[in-house]
């Protein structure tokens, strides 16, 4: 199903194809079924109804246990009441062609892959992200929102439906809202102001659409409209405890930047507000608490608190986030306020939620990441742990949690930032911007990076993540030689303590200068500075990481390993992976398990950012394992970028404690080197 007819293209066009004679299916708005042109009648039972559109909109096969117990639970009989609805279901979208709706003892499936169904268009965009549309194409797509998601489909004995079909409207109108946002900005006039009155009537408490809307009246000198939305906004916001102040500030700011460049006759756009341009913001998250998905397993103080309460606590543990307190969001929960309508509410940039099953023993927790102003959903899992306690389970998920929302949202920020002009970045943006270079690991991009970083600390000296950030660029300089090591350590270190003295409570700050202290060859205040990073933030892998990195060489291999491990369950696809399993390939060749090592060590030399040292670890351990010629054919690729790379170059960016050299050594000799 999807983009077929009915589907905006790119330039705005309605795909051409099978309207005349497929099957369209409507769920925004009352529910409406089309074929040849013409309107179905739709079966009189509301279950029938509610039962095609879950499916429609069900990934895959859905077991027959699971719609007896959604749809009928209470009922002798179920699954008779299942197959009456479902040949009514099969009268209205089977036809002499194709027959859509299939049926097994399990489970049941319906393909409309031929078929157009609005809400999956929607959702298809949005995965797409509404922004890589066409003004047309977006407006078309708006179009396809005739009303609240399944309009009067409620069913009053039917509990868990119902808290499906109110979280899918939720979703949709969030939707809406961040495709209103859109097309807000390439509007004009009273176009631009239908959609941000409708955008205002969908979400009355979103902060964005009122600062629109006071943008718009101070540049067409409309102050007393302005005043007058102003107190009514405020009057609607202080009712439900919401901070009234942003929209005094957006006001005033607006008023004083239409001042300041004259007021035109007429507004071409109503974007009075730009993104935030302040040095010193955070990007903020809002983590709602966790839902599980059987009414039976609905407990006051429950796990899914529990797990809520602790991502929270955790995320707030990073400093680079600003944390919605847990008072808030769960009071918005109590009141049915969805995810996004939340974070809209709490004018934040994430939002973090999910769901949770208890069954077998285990619980398995889905977890969603969504950025606000699009409403894309930018990182999505399911999480499983045996279920041995609350206490367990906060270990086994919440790390893994914390670790992949802090990482999803420092990419989209990167991503955001590298989108930009140079000259127009503040602060939060420069840094980001650096942190997208220095990913990178080439001399090149360590050099760019480098100057974003000292941008950002410019622009704001107290900036500890940016201290962090110059730090680690002339850690590499000094470890990959790129530049002359003793003047690269001084500035590394010198780097660290500036973002110590600006916050001694970020782990960014800890974690740079341990690795500013194992250049100087202080491995055990190294260690000791690292634990500090990770006692701060325990889901900061790259902490754990680090820790491995310095006991592999010269420390408790054993412990590497563990550190090593513990690192890529809390970021599988983090940048620095080829480090994490390198530090594990080395840890075991100290250890002598040399088939193990090499396994380990191609794995490192196979990710895309390698760099020479990773290839040289891989060389080596292969060579020690017997893999000679792999082992050569590892050399060859890292004297395609470091002609001459041999054991010295390896063993002087490394401080292997005696033991550790001698293997290295011999693996060179194995392959006929020093």
């Amino acid at each position: 199903m999807g983009i077929n007819e009915g589907t905006p293209g790119r330039d705005g066009s309605l795909g051409e194809g099978r309207e005349a004679i497929g099957l369209v299916l409507g769920l925004l708005g009352t529910m409406n079924v089309r074929r040849g042109g013409g309107t179905l009648e739709l079966p009189p039972s509301r279950k029938a109804r509610a039962l095609l559109a879950y499916l429609a909109l069900a990934a895959g096969t859905v077991s027959r246990r699971d719609l007896c117990e959604i749809f009928w639970e209470g009922l002798d009989d179920p699954r008779a009441e299942l197959r009456w609805v479902l040949s009514r279901i099969r009268q209205l979208v089977d036809d002499a062609r194709l027959k859509r709706l299939a049926t097994s003892h399990d489970g049941v499936r319906i393909d409309l892959r031929d078929a157009t169904v609005d809400a999956e268009v929607v959702n298809q965009a949005a995965a797409c992200g509404f922004a890589t549309l066409a003004f047309d194409a977006q407006r078309a797509l708006l179009g396809l929102f005739r009303g609240e998601f399944l309009a009067g489909l409620e069913l009053d004995d039917s509990p868990i439906f119902n808290a499906w079909i109110t979280a899918q409207r939720q979703r949709f109108r969030s939707l809406e809202v961040a495709l209103l946002e859109q097309l807000v900005r390439g509007a004009q006039g009273d176009a631009a102001a239908q959609l941000l009155e409708r955008w205002r009537r969908l979400a009355p408490f979103d902060r964005r659409v009122h600062e629109l809307l006071l943008g718009s009246f101070a540049r067409r000198n409309q102050l007393r409209e302005g005043e007058e939305h102003l107190a009514a906004a405020s009057r609607l916001f202080a009712a439900e405890g919401l901070d009234t102040r942003p929209l005094r500030a957006a006001w005033d700011a607006a008023r004083s930047a239409a001042a300041s460049r004259g007021v035109p006759a007429t507004v071409v756009a109503p974007l009075g507000v730009t993104e935030d341009s302040a040095s010193g913001r955070r990007v903020s998250v809002a983590v709602m608490p966790f839902a599980p998905t059987t009414p039976v397993a609905r407990v006051e103080g429950g796990l899914g608190t529990a797990l809520a309460h602790d991502v929270i606590t955790r995320l707030a543990k990073l400093r680079s986030l600003f944390v919605i307190a847990q008072g808030t969001t769960f009071a918005l929960a109590e009141r049915d306020v969805g995810a996004e309508q939340a974070a809209r509410m709490l004018g934040v940039d994430y939002v973090a939620t999910g769901t949770y099953h208890c069954a077998g023993g285990r619980v398995a927790v889905a977890v969603e990441l969504i950025e606000t102003r699009t409403a894309r959903v930018l990182w999505a899992e399911t999480l499983a742990a045996p279920l041995q306690g609350t206490l367990q389970v906060l270990d086994e998920v919440g790390d893994r949690i914390v670790s992949a929302v802090a990482q999803q949202i420092e990419a989209a920020e990167r991503n955001r930032a590298i989108l930009k002009p140079p000259g127009s970045l503040d602060a939060w943006e420069a840094h980001h911007r650096g942190l997208w270079h220095m990913y990178r690991f080439s001399r090149e991009d360590n050099t760019r990076a480098r100057g974003f970083f000292a941008t950002a600390i410019r622009l704001d000296p107290t900036f500890s993540r940016a201290h962090a950030g110059l730090s680690f660029t002339y850690f590499q300089d000094a470890f990959q030689g790129w530049a002359p090591r003793d003047a690269a350590i001084a500035r590394a270190f010198a780097s660290a303590g500036a973002g110590l003295l600006s916050d001694d409570r970020d782990p960014s700050a800890h974690w740079a200068m341990g690795r500013a202290l194992w250049l100087q060859g202080r491995g055990e205040q190294a260690v000791g500075a690292l634990r500090q990073a990770v006692e701060l933030a325990p889901s900061f892998a790259l902490g754990h990481y680090t820790i491995a990195f310095v006991n592999g060489q010269a420390g408790d291999p054993e412990a590497a390993i563990r550190a090593a491990d513990l690192s890529r369950s809390l970021s599988p696809f983090d940048p620095l992976l080829f480090g994490m399993l390198a530090v594990r390939a080395f840890a075991l060749v100290r250890l002598e398990r040399f088939d193990e090592a090499a396994d380990w060590a191609a794995q490192a030399a196979a990710r895309p950012n390698a760099h020479a040292h990773i290839l040289g670890i891989a060389a080596f351990t292969l060579a020690l394992a017997g893999s000679k010629q792999s082992a050569r054919a590892h050399v060859a690729a890292v004297h395609r970028s470091v002609p001459g790379y041999g054991i010295g170059d390896l063993l002087a960016a490394f401080r292997f404690d005696p033991a550790g050299e001698r293997l290295f050594r011999r693996g060179a000799r194995l392959l006929g080197g020093g």
